[in-house]
């Protein structure tokens, strides 16, 4: 007797991308763990010294967190108004932030006192960082100046005054402690060097920037502003390198990871990207509930923090659990020794059996009950998890010749089960075809007998009707649409042919083309 051959359910399944390494690397953390803070996160940054500890910063204060408890350790609340910018030095030891007081803030991470007051702004402080020797900070402030200052004296070294508009963005260079960049809502971004007290160039964003960050090297630095993020070379002046549109809403800030192999992006579209810093290609996607404005990834990437809008903050340690693979599991070794033999020893290798294990709607295929079989593949918890395999069963049934009979003799309510997938999912393009299909069928059993249906399976006939009419004006209009696209390009194509044949300038060929657009149109 011939075996019993499985429903296909692969074929109408939805196909993911190809797991590659840096999927495979940055899927390896547990489930986020969801913290509450007092107001929207403006900043995160962790602390270069194991183990990690990262400062939020919200609200009136910034706190220090235990990356691996992912309790609250510290609490730096000696702000009157709200706190920005809480970075780390180096060293871990000290921690500088901003704040709407128009003054920087200078704490003793061990002791949480207060070391420094920094005044001299006249508007809030959004940014501030230490540069590279450590012994001094650098401020942005919304009066619109950068400034440097002495954390010996307290005093302030230098002032730069080149923008027209609020500066929210910095970034000091990792390999000289002079260079620094300043990033404005007037849309350009500034190189300073202090050793000259002058401004090295000035490059426009476009848009109003919203995050600075420098690679490694030192020679090349990426901008973020708008939803696009763009990457300039220091070294030649500011030149642009590449531009990269990967997010659909403000792109709010800029991380390394990886050990600087890996940038990574936070944005008001609920997504961090993360690309790789040699192509500036998307490597992985993470997704999270709410708008990200700042984020966060320790040095060892053990621990990636975002803080959103609602002043939730969400951190996911890695998963470093090393968990035997199945092959292995059922690899069971045994050694046979014989102790008055010289017969060396043997490994056995015993394959644990598997059972493989069939679908209820199998089971009631291989019996030919296919009204069962449906009844299971229309059970919420399949056909709203894997509608696949719902499109499956619908296609067996059609293969066997019993859809018919599947379908028939139903009451109102398991009727109703099968409109409403039916509605559901007939405008799916992997569906569309199969679910037609069963969809004249389905008319073809109950159009003499609408009447005798009760209320409910009537008004869902005339929602899939309406369904159907929609489906049907969107592909008229994807219709009209192509044929439109197709003769704007083949009109290109003719104007750019005698553009080149009669010799004529560009301008004529613009215009000859937005002639045929019109006429289009």
């Amino acid at each position: 007797m011939a075996s019993f051959k499985k429903t296909n359910v692969k074929i109408f399944a939805k196909t993911g991308p190809d797991l590659s390494p840096d999927n495979i690397y940055w899927k390896q953390f547990t489930a986020p763990v969801l913290v509450k803070e007092f107001g929207p996160i403006d900043y995160i940054d962790f602390s270069p010294i194991e183990p990690h500890y990262f400062a939020v910063t919200s609200s009136a204060r910034v706190q220090i967190y235990n990356p691996i408890t992912k309790l609250v350790e510290k609490n730096l609340s000696r702000f009157k108004k709200n706190a920005y910018g809480g970075s780390f030095r180096s060293d871990g030891k000290l921690l500088c932030a901003g704040g709407e007081e128009h003054s920087v803030r200078l704490f003793d991470f061990h002791s949480k006192n207060l070391l420094r007051l920094f005044r001299g702004h006249t508007a809030p402080v959004h940014r501030t960082f230490f540069t590279s020797d450590g012994i001094r900070i650098t401020s942005f402030s919304d009066d619109n100046t950068v400034a440097l200052w002495d954390i010996p004296s307290e005093k302030q070294l230098i002032t730069f005054n080149k923008h027209e508009d609020y500066i929210r963005a910095g970034a000091v260079s990792p390999v000289s402690p002079d260079i620094f960049l300043s990033g404005s809502y007037d849309k350009h971004i500034q190189m300073y060097d202090t050793r000259t007290n002058k401004t090295v160039f000035t490059v426009d964003h476009e848009a109003p920037v919203e995050s600075l960050l420098f690679l490694p090297s030192g020679g090349v630095f990426v901008s973020a502003g708008g939803t696009e993020i763009r990457v300039w070379d220091a070294l030649a002046g500011g030149r642009l390198q590449a531009k990269v549109s990967q997010h659909h809403k403000t792109v709010m800030c800029l991380k390394l990871a990886s050990n600087g192999r890996r940038i990574v992006s936070g944005s008001l579209d609920r997504h961090v990207k993360i690309y790789d810093a040699g192509t500036y290609k998307v490597v992985h996607t993470l997704d999270y509930p709410n708008a990200v404005l700042s984020v966060g990834v320790s040095g060892d990437d053990e621990t990636v923090v975002a803080g959103m809008v609602d002043g939730m903050l969400s951190v996911r340690r890695r998963d470093t659990e090393v968990k035997e693979s199945k092959s292995q599991r059922k690899k069971v070794s045994y050694r046979y020794v014989d102790s008055h033999s010289h017969v060396p020893s043997t490994d056995a290798i015993v394959q644990e059996e598997t059972k493989e294990v069939m679908s209820k709607q199998d089971a009631f295929l291989r019996k030919f009950q296919y009204s069962k079989a449906l009844d299971s593949a229309l059970m919420a918890f399949v056909a709203n998890k894997t509608p696949h395999v719902t499109v499956a069963l619908f296609q067996e049934l059609t293969r066997r010749q019993g859809l018919k009979q599947a379908l028939a003799g139903r009451d109102g309510k398991s009727l109703s089960s099968i409109l409403r997938f039916l509605i559901r999912h007939i405008g799916n393009v992997r569906f569309g075809k199969v679910l037609l299909h069963v969809t004249s069928v389905l008319v073809d059993v109950y159009e003499e007998n609408l009447e005798e249906l009760n209320d409910e399976a009537r008004i869902m006939f005339n929602q899939l009707a309406k369904k159907l009419e929609e489906e049907e004006d969107l592909t008229k209009s994807l219709l009209e649409l192509q044929g439109a696209l197709q003769m704007l390009v083949t009109g290109a194509e003719t104007v750019s042919s005698l553009a080149v044949q009669d010799k004529q300038p560009l301008e004529a060929s613009n215009a000859a083309l937005a002639e045929l657009v019109i006429s289009i149109g």
